[in-house]
C-alpha cells in the first residue's frame, strides 16, 4: 500500500518479536513448594489435601496457588521464567538464614517450614524498600496476585466457568459473566455510575 503526501498517516503496525518466547522451566519439587508457599503468603488459601506443606491453610477459600500462581510464574510471557527456579532456591536460603538469626524453636530447612506468621514477616522484609533484592520479590508477589485477581493465564470465560476452572479468584471477588454482552459488574465500581448516558445514544453510549 502506498501513501502520498496528502494522505493521513497510516496507523502503526505491531512490530514482530525480536526473540521467540521460551519454554516453561522444569522445576524440582522443592522449587515448586517454595514458590507455592510464597504465593500462598501473598494471597492465602485453603489446603489442597491434609499433607499440603506449601499452603499454610489460614483461609478456607481458594488462594493464589489454587488459582494458578505457578502457571503464571512459569509462563514465558512474564520474561522471568528462566529465573524462577533460582528464585525458589534463594527463597529457601533466605528462610534458613532468617530463622537461624531468630533462633526459632522448630528446625527450618526451607521457606515452607515456617509458620504462616513467620512467612509473612519474612516476605515483609524481602519486599521492604531497603531490601536490595526487593524488585525480585515484588515480581513474584505481583504474578501470584495476578493469578488470583485477573487470571492472565486463562480465557476470561474459562476463569468464570466452574466446570472449567474450579478455583477462581475472579468469581470469589464477585466478577460475573457478561450481561447484555458486556463484561462488567452489575453496579458502579465507585458505588455510583461515573457518567450518565448522553441523549441520542444507545445503552452502550454509541450514537443512535
Amino acid at each position: 500500500m502506498t501513501q502520498n503526501a496528502d494522505s493521513p498517516p497510516l496507523p502503526p503496525t505491531r512490530r514482530p518479536r525480536t526473540a521467540p518466547l521460551g519454554e516453561r522451566p522444569t522445576l524440582t519439587d522443592a522449587q515448586r513448594v517454595a514458590l507455592e508457599a510464597y504465593a500462598d503468603t501473598v494471597v492465602p488459601g485453603r489446603k489442597r489435601h491434609p499433607d499440603d506443606v506449601a499452603i499454610a491453610g489460614v483461609d478456607d477459600t481458594p488462594g493464589a496457588v489454587e488459582c494458578g500462581a505457578l502457571d503464571v510464574l512459569t509462563d514465558p510471557a512474564t520474561g522471568i521464567e528462566d529465573g524462577v527456579g533460582g528464585m525458589a532456591d534463594l527463597l529457601d536460603q533466605r528462610a534458613v538464614t532468617w530463622a537461624t538469626a531468630r533462633e526459632l524453636p522448630d528446625p527450618v530447612g526451607r521457606f515452607a517450614d515456617l509458620g504462616y506468621t513467620d512467612r509473612r514477616r519474612l516476605v515483609a522484609e524481602l519486599t521492604d524498600p531497603e531490601e536490595p533484592e526487593k524488585d525480585l520479590w515484588f515480581l513474584v508477589a505481583l504474578f501470584a496476585t495476578m493469578a488470583y485477581d485477573s487470571a492472565p493465564h486463562l480465557e476470561t470465560a474459562d476463569a468464570l466457568d466452574p466446570a472449567v476452572t474450579p478455583a477462581s479468584g475472579l468469581r470469589a471477588m464477585g466478577f460475573f459473566p457478561p450481561v447484555d454482552g458486556r463484561w462488567a459488574f452489575d453496579r458502579g465500581g465507585y458505588g455510583r455510575p461515573l457518567a450518565r448516558l448522553r441523549a441520542g445514544t444507545d445503552d452502550h453510549g454509541d450514537p443512535r
